[in-house]
């Protein structure tokens, strides 16, 4: 059984930083996703198992996603925070074969996911 257990629960101040963790790793693709509050889900950033990166527009040049294989952990480093980056933040894993991109727009297609820790970001 697939277990994702993020860490990295914060608060901090427009323009701070943070950083999530996942124990999990491996897969051919894992992604973290966000919740705000009243709305859906939004695929913030994935990676592939060849470690191609992809990331939504908004977060682009201030997020950062890796994994580290030996550790087997997920990681997503977030910069230059805004208030409209609160959300509750989800790791997920995909088994499948589809474009691992493409899962950002698609977090149904998710196979697994962890129960989310939340960011709060004050202005």
């Amino acid at each position: 059984q697939v277990h994702l257990v993020e860490s990295g629960p914060g608060s901090v101040q427009a323009g701070g930083s943070l950083r999530l963790s996942c124990a999990a790793s491996g897969y051919p693709c894992m992604a973290w996703f966000r919740q705000a509050p009243g709305k859906g889900f939004e695929g913030v950033a994935a990676i592939a198992y060849d470690a191609t990166m992809s990331y939504a527009d908004s977060v682009k040049g201030r997020f950062t996603i890796s994994k580290d294989n030996a550790e087997n952990t997920l990681y997503l480093q977030m910069n230059s925070l805004k208030p409209e980056d609160t959300a509750m933040y989800y790791c997920a894993a995909y088994f499948g074969d589809w474009w691992c991109p493409l899962l950002l727009g698609n977090p149904d297609a998710m196979d697994y996911w962890g129960k989310g820790t939340l960011v709060t970001i004050s202005s």
